[in-house]
């Protein structure tokens, strides 16, 4: 879904760059407070997605002497800049220039004109037509990022896209998906400010709509730093550790687990440690026959005129039974490890610590059965 991600942001980068300047060249032309603050929201959309993709290209470098488990998490670090950063700044430069347009409401009366090619154009129809062409490209954006949220909502088995914003493993698509459609709604605003404030005269529609889009702007801040915040405070994966848990309780060789943690670096990589502990009549079964083995083995390897030294064949029947022991328990280890991965692909590292064999209910049985 990296792929999904980067689709959405690289077409979001282009469609609200092009809405930026013509925003800004409206705002300017008409003087409209809800334009100029649809410009400056623009312009944290375009900035905030170049934050984006710097940490989807940051998130995907590899491990390496420093960041022994890769670079995942710089992805939610940057996308936390960005909406602590740019979208405060953002708002709080619109409700501004909201303020100072309150402050500076004029009394004039009839069509505001402006000069377009030698002509005299009504600025209304200026801040339509851009507001027309930014409905265009940024709904175009939004639909590819929507696209995109889907699909990784189906793949996830969820079926309601508003609760999968809140549950959603992918922040940098969140935040794709949630600023096309506060954008959208921008739009409306500001449609409405200039549409209301040209039928009326009164200029209190518009700045009352600039503001809006101002406090979107901060509300946006606020969530994305929560979204992003979730993942940078060592957050664990209940859906790994009950994935575990389920493989655990499925193997025959495992009595119980205990000490099961979990922590998220990114939605693609899980770490996940746990103590396991052995099943001792499932276990001991066939370790007679491999440690023999082992040691006839070890044995063979010896001179043939040492082969019947009582201290070595101590020597062989304890390293036998040592290596056996241990090869077993690893073997077990890694049919967990396995199945795990099996299950949920993204739990990459899995550190697992065999605490010991469990002693059986009835020992006599137990003897009689291995033997």
């Amino acid at each position: 879904m990296a792929h999904g991600s980067r689709t959405a942001v690289l077409t979001a980068i282009v469609s609200n760059s092009i809405v930026t300047v013509i925003k800004f060249l409206a705002a300017l032309a008409s003087g409209s407070a809800a334009m100029m603050n649809e410009a400056v929201h623009s312009l944290m959309d375009t900035l905030n997605q170049g934050f984006l993709l710097l940490g989807l290209r940051e998130g995907h470098r590899p491990a390496d002497q420093l960041y022994a488990f890769g670079h995942g998490q710089k992805k939610y670090l940057w996308n936390l800049w960005s909406a602590i950063g740019l979208f405060s700044i953002g708002s709080g430069l619109g409700l501004s220039h909201a303020w100072h347009s309150w402050h500076d409401l004029g009394h004039e009366s009839g069509p505001v004109t402006a000069t377009l090619f030698g002509t005299e154009v009504d600025t209304l129809w200026i801040n339509l037509a851009v507001l027309a062409i930014a409905f265009l490209l940024e709904g175009y954006s939004f639909l590819v990022a929507l696209k995109a949220f889907l699909l990784k909502m189906h793949a996830a088995n969820h079926r309601n896209p508003f609760s999968f914003l809140l549950k959603a493993d992918d922040p940098t698509l969140v935040a794709v998906v949630l600023e096309d459609s506060v954008a959208m709604l921008g739009l409306l605003f500001a449609a409405l400010g200039v549409g209301l404030t040209a039928i009326t005269g009164n200029g209190v529609w518009d700045v009352a709509f600039s503001a809006l889009i101002a406090i979107m702007l901060g509300m946006i801040a606020f969530y994305l730093g929560y979204t992003n915040m979730r993942f940078l405070s060592d957050m664990r994966d209940s859906e790994a550790e009950a994935a575990f848990l389920a493989v655990a309780e499925a193997h025959q060789q495992v009595e119980r687990c205990h000490d099961l943690r979990s922590i998220i670096i990114d939605e693609n990589h899980t770490i996940l440690v746990a103590e396991v502990e052995l099943r001792e009549e499932a276990v001991v079964p066939g370790l007679h026959e491999r440690i023999q083995t082992e040691r006839d083995r070890i044995l063979q390897s010896l001179p043939a005129k040492r082969r019947d030294e009582t201290r070595l064949h101590c020597y062989a029947a304890a390293r036998a039974a040592v290596t056996v022991t241990l090869k077993r328990t690893e073997e077990i280890v890694d049919e967990l490890e396995a199945a795990t991965r099996a299950r949920l692909p993204r739990v990459r590292h899995i550190t697992l610590e065999a605490e010991g064999i469990s002693a059986p209910k009835d020992l006599e049985q137990a003897i009689q059965e291995s033997t």
